[in-house]
């Protein structure tokens, strides 16, 4: 097969959660297990960090990445889902895997998928584990994709457990309280490796207390941190589309300035929980130390390749795109927006349908303009029933079926001044084209 017409079968014979959501999700690791095993287990030939958590997993995931390039290690990634092309998902040192190996990979494990009938997901962790150990990469950082005790990547031994937070999302599948999703997120916990707990409310602590005492022996207790004990934002600046953050040490009172080409404010909570990481990184002998991370930070984007967290696309007006699209990441949206400078704010968004739709549309702004739209996945929102659905919230403006359609016409009426901002769904974002 030519990779067109792999990525063709890979999308559309093998369920996949973007496209079905919950009946694409198998609640066990089987499957992956079963891959595995026949690609000879890869999972166990390289050493590897695990990123869980609702929001945040994505940036930190990447920042560690770029920490570890930096550091001088052939870094493998895995994230999900991707924006533009497949192999944004698997990538060594921030370049993506090839054609050839995607194409290759198919092929090889073929009769395998038509005899266990693996989820599109369950294939993809196999096959970046399987590119990672071909590779010989020194280190992998891996992301969860939904929740964590289940989830296909929680096949590994990693060197180090990360949750970054918890909140309201895929409450259909990981449970209809923050302690339920606590303790599915918890799940990555594993008996003697470090986790590092990044946001912590009063309903999760207890769960993530409880499951690392029970993973926890009468010789050694699993070591653990919660990074919000050990450092704290005295400050920041953003300007010009970067972001200044001054970190305190609690323990040493030593003040540290990390400049980030993540520019989302939100990025302030998420670099305490990275810089933890790199600590615990730091004490296995991993070169990860301060000099380090602050040579990494100011290129995350350039390094990994990531993409839109905060992203600005173009100027005059201002288009902004961010992968936002449940409750807190509407709220961390919310918040960037009132140290932002424009006229008049233009909203391009569109849900998809297994979302707590009400819940985000009754935390964006009734002053905005709005334009409803709908990603090409069967998972989303038609942009009719989006723009109803706003109206209720007193949320106003026209609908389009199509992202381009929605974004000429934000652009046509906007002034030089205005800020134009893409979100509401990853699947959204992906579809932008301002080339």
């Amino acid at each position: 097969m030519l990779y067109s017409e792999t990525i063709d079968y890979l999308l559309n014979k093998l369920p996949m959660f973007s496209r079905i959501g919950a009946a694409a999700y198998k609640k066990d690791l089987t499957n992956t297990l079963r891959l595995c095993e026949a690609l000879g287990n890869p999972q166990d030939r390289f050493k590897s960090i695990h990123i869980a958590g609702t929001n945040g997993k994505g940036s930190t995931s990447h920042m560690l990445a770029a920490i570890l390039q930096t550091a001088g290690y052939k870094t493998g990634l895995y994230t999900s889902p991707h924006l533009k092309d497949f192999r944004e998902r698997i990538k060594i040192n921030g370049e993506w895997c090839e054609e050839s190996f995607v194409v290759d990979f198919t092929e090889r494990i073929r009769p395998l998928i038509d005899e266990i009938e693996p989820s599109f997901f369950e294939i993809t962790v196999a096959m970046a584990f399987d590119y990672f150990a071909s590779r010989n990469v020194e280190i992998a950082v891996i992301e969860v994709g939904l929740g964590g005790r289940l989830d296909s990547t929680n096949i590994i031994s990693p060197e180090l457990s990360v949750i970054t937070n918890i909140g309201w999302d895929h409450m259909n599948m990981l449970g209809d309280t923050l302690e339920k999703i606590a303790f599915e997120k918890a799940g990555i916990i594993k008996k003697g490796v470090p986790v590092v707990i990044g946001e912590v409310i009063p309903e999760t602590r207890p769960v993530f207390e409880n499951v690392i005492a029970s993973v926890s022996s009468e010789i050694a207790a699993t070591p653990h941190s919660f990074a919000e004990e050990k450092r704290y934002v005295a400050d920041w600046k953003y300007s010009h589309h970067q972001l200044a953050v001054e970190v305190v040490d609690k323990k040493h009172d030593e003040h540290t300035i990390y400049q980030l080409d993540l520019t989302g404010i939100y990025q302030t909570k998420n670099i305490i929980t990275v810089l933890e990481a790199a600590y615990h990184l730091q004490l296995m002998g991993w070169h990860t130390g301060t000099e380090i991370v602050q040579k990494a930070l100011p290129h995350v984007k350039r390094l990994t390749g990531l993409h839109g967290r905060w992203e600005l696309v173009h100027s005059h007006p201002s288009v902004i795109l961010d992968v936002a699209h449940n409750v807190d990441g509407i709220k961390q949206i919310r918040e960037q927006l009132e140290f932002m400078d424009f006229q008049h704010l233009h909203i391009v968004i569109g849900m998809v349908k297994d979302k707590e739709i009400d819940n985000v549309l009754s935390l964006l702004p009734k002053q905005a303009s709005y334009y409803f739209t709908q990603a090409q996945i069967p998972r989303a929102l038609d942009a009719n029933s989006l723009q109803n659905m706003a109206l209720t919230h007193q949320l106003n403006g026209d609908a389009f079926n199509h992202i381009d359609a929605a974004i000429q016409s934000a652009l046509s009426k906007a002034a030089e001044n205005d800020l134009i901002l893409v979100c509401g769904s990853v699947f959204l974002v992906g579809e932008v084209n301002l080339g």
